[in-house]
């Protein structure tokens, strides 16, 4: 074997292994070549060939890293794909979003701030992340109070940390009649109850008299997920005044709420709004927001304290930087900008509905597909879809439907997937395979 391919395999087992982590910096290339008594020529041959092996990444004037994770592999899309196309999860990182972040966060390498994140911390944060979280999630005239933010470590904590405060176990929630499945997920290990409630192309569309026995109601007013929709301003006047009337408890999911016009919660006085930097930003590393009305002020804390689900100092340490240096906002808008990219050239190959401004959409399929065997389908053909029954609350009145999450793919990707998508569908026979 050629000394550079041995010099490299043994780099490279040691990449894999866990001996050299993401970030550690390699040898110079003169000290490598001492070492193994190589030619400079040679140990350059040895990090080209790392570097093409997706283990390394150069950066001009400070030397090699190891990199975080070999890049993915281009799917085929005719073919079974070992690294599917991801239009199933929501999640976007634009590029030169990572530089960005990293470059607010530079500060907490020095050793006493670091020191201080390392330690615990309250649930509560700082009335420093208080009032920038507070800002960050005000819209529409409304502003949560600051000193009731609590965080968790991600949205969906904060979503079960405020089911504990208003739903007892047992309890019967109110929901949009296809929902976020976490929360499905949620209500079933409390012994929680779901109750479908009405929808048409508005959102949630319910009478006085389906409110009754309810506990409290879960609802995503804006660019609804899975549907994409947002609910206007006279249903959501209307929605309060039931819920004013009966009064429930309303928990508002605004994960995807950035993306969209700036409309105040339904019902301020009996909401619990969530929120997180997930989407915003993403979520490998961030937080979750929960702002409560003021008579559940102290409870919601509890719940966090209790279920062990505040969020790290760390992470709290990095929201704060973030937003107070406009990163959050600066990715926010180019995110706004790419989603009505991308639901452009979406809608330029399928015939799919929702909100122009959302990062999903959704897309009845034609017959005599069903969704779940185009599911299965499009991930043989290497992509991945959400088939409508994933939403659904009540068993067997799933849409004959599919979500298509347009965050994560580069846009060449997306387009070639679309296209993809829309050739299947195009199929007469669903079990017929797709050309390549």
């Amino acid at each position: 074997m050629d000394d550079y391919r041995r010099v490299a395999d043994k780099l490279a087992a040691a990449i894999t292994s866990g001996l050299l982590k993401p970030g550690d910096q390699l040898p110079p290339q003169r000290q490598l070549a001492r070492k193994h008594g190589l030619a400079n020529s040679t140990v350059a041959r040895v990090y080209g060939e790392l570097r093409r092996r997706g283990l390394v990444v150069g950066e001009t004037g400070r030397g090699t890293f190891v990199r975080a994770s070999p890049p993915p592999e281009t799917p085929a899309l005719t073919e079974p794909a070992q690294v599917p196309i991801d239009l199933e999860l929501n999640f976007s990182v634009l590029p030169g979003q990572a530089a960005m972040q990293a470059e607010s966060l530079a500060g907490m390498v020095r050793p006493d701030v670091m020191a201080e994140t390392l330690q615990p911390a309250n649930a509560a944060g700082t009335p420093v992340l208080r009032a920038a979280a507070a800002e960050m999630m005000a819209r529409g005239g409304w502003k949560p109070d600051p000193s009731g933010i609590v965080f968790t470590g991600n949205g969906r904590q904060a979503i079960a940390a405020a089911l504990e405060v208003i739903v007892p176990i047992g309890g019967r929630l109110g929901v949009e009649s296809l929902t976020y499945p976490l929360v499905k997920g949620i209500a079933a290990r409390r012994g929680i109850t779901l109750v479908p409630l009405p929808m048409d192309e508005h959102g949630l569309n319910p009478r006085l008299t389906d409110l009754t026995d309810l506990d409290a109601i879960y609802m995503q007013p804006t660019l609804h997920n899975p549907l994409g929709i947002t609910m206007p301003p006279a249903r959501r006047q209307k929605l309060a005044e039931m819920i004013q009337h009966t009064d429930l408890f309303l928990l508002e999911d605004s994960i995807y709420g950035f993306l969209s016009d700036e409309l105040p919660p339904v019902a301020p006085g009996r909401t619990v709004v969530v929120d997180s930097l997930s989407k915003r930003l993403s979520p490998g590393l961030t937080i979750g927001f929960i702002a409560p009305p003021p008579m559940l002020a102290e409870h919601v804390p509890t719940a966090v304290r209790t279920m062990g689900l505040a969020a790290q100092h760390f992470a709290m340490e990095a929201a704060t930087r973030w937003l107070l240096d406009g990163v959050v906002e600066k990715i926010c808008a180019a995110k706004r900008v790419d989603a009505l990219e991308r639901q452009k050239i979406a809608r330029g190959y399928l015939p799919v509905q929702g909100d122009p401004q959302a990062y999903h959409c959704w897309w009845y399929l034609p017959e005599p597909w069903r969704a779940e065997a185009f599911a299965a389908t499009a991930a043989r053909a290497g992509i991945a879809i959400a088939p409508g029954h994933a939403f659904a609350v009540a068993h067997g009145h799933a849409p004959n439907a599919v979500r298509l999450s347009l965050s994560a793919p580069p846009l060449e990707t997306l387009h070639r997937a679309l296209d993809t998508l829309r050739r299947l569908a195009d199929t007469t026979d669903p079990y017929e395979s797709l050309d390549a």
